[in-house]
């Protein structure tokens, strides 16, 4: 193996008898380079979106959210919760109910989901980061409930961060028979005071549509007292967070489940990764594409080396040996264009992330953040350069042997 990859390494980087056969080389590292350059730069910007979205979602969503499997709500003392919420991982357990109502504030009215969550919700998600108005986060005093409405629904309905009068919710009766005579009666109604502040998460999920409020208000809407439609939990090592999901999961067995951050959100993350496979294997076609110089590259130095490879073999190399050397030649121009490809991506992304070339738009403050997120993952980074040896492989075993036909090398 060494004397074939000596022969390679030195007709790589020696001078040709004839300059285009240089050339040639050096598109094909070239093209090798971009494509691989191209594959970093694209799978790190998907990684910064996700990374971006997950980043948001840390001051609603809980590090673990434990749900019923099945129905929408279980009794708030089942064992199996108990069990886990007093577990030595845990820091903070909350109590949570959901569910959609009506919601009515002078002329306007709009489909809702109340959160209803107790008062250390809070400290479980920093959702003091993204208040806005006057006030501050507050669920109730004595017998009175207060409403933090999403940004885009106080919008919607009309109301400011601190609005005036009460905003009424309507939720349909569980039990009894309906009355078609008067069907104001098939709804359980209640009003929910004004805290003072509007919450913003820049998911229209949560900003247009949720409304957080007090767990004995929801529970008393919605006619569910003692029970709960999950548990959320903050943790005391966030580091750790696989390894207990995974003895979270053992204790809940079949009856619960436990989802992390992403798991909550499955559509949001699903979307980012298809579309992250597909970027990857449309950018994987253009560099097999690319590959193909490498083909031009070996016809053309096999040519040109009829004469070396005459004396190789009167030297006592074999026909083995001498096919080895250009599928190797086309295997190190794969690699090199990986490497530099590789190390141009990882100094643009860097670039990016410090400097910033290329930002998400012309007007100041009309996006999230003002330049395109970049995160560089090491994973990727391996399934890269993995991707283009691969596709190097299979752009230099096939053509080698046949053009050794063509040419009578192997005779």
């Amino acid at each position: 193996m060494r004397f074939p990859f000596y022969i390679a390494r030195r007709y790589l980087f020696s001078k040709k008898k004839t300059n285009i056969i240089n050339l040639i080389s050096i598109i094909s590292v070239s093209g090798a380079a971009v494509a691989t350059m191209a594959l970093i730069i694209v799978l790190s910007v998907f990684n910064g979106f996700s990374d971006m979205v997950a980043s948001l979602l840390t001051n609603f969503d809980p590090e673990l959210k434990i749900v019923a499997t099945e129905g929408k709500s279980v009794a708030a003392d089942d064992p199996i919760l108990t069990e886990i919420r007093n577990m030595d991982e845990v820091d903070i357990a909350t109590e949570c109910y959901e569910d959609q109502a009506l919601a009515i504030y002078g002329d306007r009215q709009a489909t809702v989901m109340v959160k209803g969550v107790e008062d250390n919700f809070n400290k479980l998600c920093s959702v003091d980061d993204i208040l806005y108005g006057s006030g501050q986060f507050q669920l109730h005093a004595g017998i009175l409930h207060y409403a933090i409405p999403g940004v885009m629904l106080a919008q919607d309905m009309g109301m400011n961060a601190r609005y005036n009068g009460y905003l009424k919710i309507y939720a349909p009766r569980r039990e009894g028979q309906l009355n078609m005579s008067n069907p104001a009666e098939n709804f359980s109604v209640d009003s929910l005071m004004s805290a003072g502040v509007v919450f913003m998460v820049n998911q229209s999920r949560y900003d247009k549509d949720y409304l957080l409020t007090s767990i004995h208000f929801a529970r008393n809407l919605f006619e569910g007292q003692g029970m709960l439609t999950s548990l959320e939990l903050k943790l005391k090592n966030a580091s750790q967070l696989n390894t207990v999901k995974k003895k979270m999961r053992k204790i809940a067995g079949d009856k619960f489940r436990v989802l992390d951050r992403y798991e909550q959100q499955p559509d949001t993350f699903r979307v980012m990764q298809i579309e992250k496979l597909l970027a990857y294997l449309f950018l994987t076609f253009i560099l097999m594409v690319a590959c193909f110089n490498i083909f031009g590259t070996l016809s053309m130095l096999m040519i040109d080396k009829r004469d070396d490879v005459a004396t190789l073999r009167n030297l006592g190399a074999t026909n083995s040996q001498i096919t080895r050397i250009f599928q190797l030649e086309g295997w190190m121009i794969s690699a090199l264009g990986a490497v530099i490809g590789i190390a141009l991506g990882l100094l643009l992304c860097y670039l990016q992330q410090t400097v910033g070339l290329v930002k998400m738009g012309s007007t100041e403050g009309q996006f999230i953040i003002e330049n395109y997120p970049v995160s560089v993952h090491a994973a990727d980074v391996v399934i890269v350069f993995v991707t283009v040896m691969a596709v190097g492989i299979l752009a230099t075993w096939y053509p080698v042997k046949y053009l050794a036909r063509r040419l009578q090398i192997n005779e």
